[in-house]
């Protein structure tokens, strides 16, 4: 099978219902969720099974989103003998990659995104942040960041060839949208609104990065960075380093940073010869498609035992 690398995706993946197969069928996901709900004083379980509106929330949703890729996880090493040596994460999925690699424990790392999570909604108030995705062939190519930079609004997201994503102030997405149509003159594009509650990985963050380096300081102690070198950071592009203070900064600043993960992409091709997208959703199928990567995605029990016998 060769080397393999696993991938899990971020914020926007959740699903009321997501990872329960696994749940019901082994001892191993059952266990990660009791230590998450332990570890958060929350039953976790039933936030991720249940149609709950906290699963939209960016409190709940990251350490939902992060117990459910573990539990999906560790059945898929313990009763399909998946086994990887390099992990990667878009946004929330890094630290899911971080926690796969053994760089951050489970509780510890629940835990860190739910503050992370509450910290990124407290940041801007309901309603005043947007984040839109802008498609178009060889759209990532463009130089946006310094036009866009004048009116408040930032390249969030660098996902494929194909695919940017803005995030700013939402009086100001129409202009910025319009600014991009301009720029890009000659390319068909599409702009499409996410559904987000604040401009994750744009400038209006930074108000609470250090606020949540407090948090990061708290529990280094825990964290075995020298695991985190299989593990692309999403702010650098190319793999952490394995010391624990670059580790701490790139994490701090990732909060308002923007993730580069068409660099994470081909970090990861260098390192495995099989790439496996584990999560409720998957999202980073197509973007490793648009590189010309072909890869493999488990969203349930069915298409872990049709991907991992491929």
């Amino acid at each position: 099978m060769g080397t393999i690398a696993i991938v899990f995706p971020g914020q926007g993946s959740q699903r009321a219902g997501m990872a329960l197969d696994f749940y019901e069928r082994f001892a191993a996901s059952r266990h990660v969720f009791a230590e998450a709900s332990d570890a958060l004083g929350l039953d976790i379980s039933a936030l991720c099974f249940n149609e709950d509106p906290r699963l939209d929330l960016t409190e709940f949703t990251q350490p939902a989103i992060l117990t459910t890729e573990i539990a999906m996880l560790r059945a898929l090493q313990g009763e399909f003998g998946l086994a990887a040596t390099v992990f990667g994460g878009h946004s929330l999925g890094e630290y899911t990659a971080l926690c796969a690699a053994g760089a951050i424990p489970l509780d510890v790392a629940v835990r860190l995104v739910r503050r992370r999570g509450a910290l990124m909604q407290a940041a801007v108030p309901p309603g005043d942040g947007a984040m839109v995705a802008v498609r178009g062939t060889g759209v990532a190519s463009l130089d946006f960041a310094a036009s866009l930079d004048a009116i408040g609004v930032d390249v969030a997201n660098v996902n494929s060839p194909d695919q940017v994503v803005l995030s700013g102030p939402a009086s100001s997405m129409d202009r910025a949208c319009a600014m991009v149509a301009e720029l890009a003159s000659g390319l068909v594009l599409d702009l499409v609104p996410l559904l987000v509650s604040a401009p994750f990985h744009s400038r209006r963050m930074r108000v609470v990065e250090s606020d949540f380096r407090v948090a990061l300081a708290e529990v280094a102690p825990s964290f075995d960075a020298v695991r985190a070198a299989v593990v692309p950071s999403n702010l650098r592009g190319g793999f952490h380093t394995g010391e624990l203070d670059a580790l701490l900064d790139a994490l701090e600043r990732q909060i308002s940073g923007r993730v580069d993960w068409m660099a994470n992409m081909r970090a990861l091709v260098t390192r495995a010869d099989r790439i496996i997208e584990v999560g409720p959703g998957r999202p980073l199928r197509g973007f490793f498609k648009s590189m010309g990567v072909e890869i493999a995605s488990i969203v349930s029990c069915k298409t872990a035992e049709r991907a991992i016998a491929a």
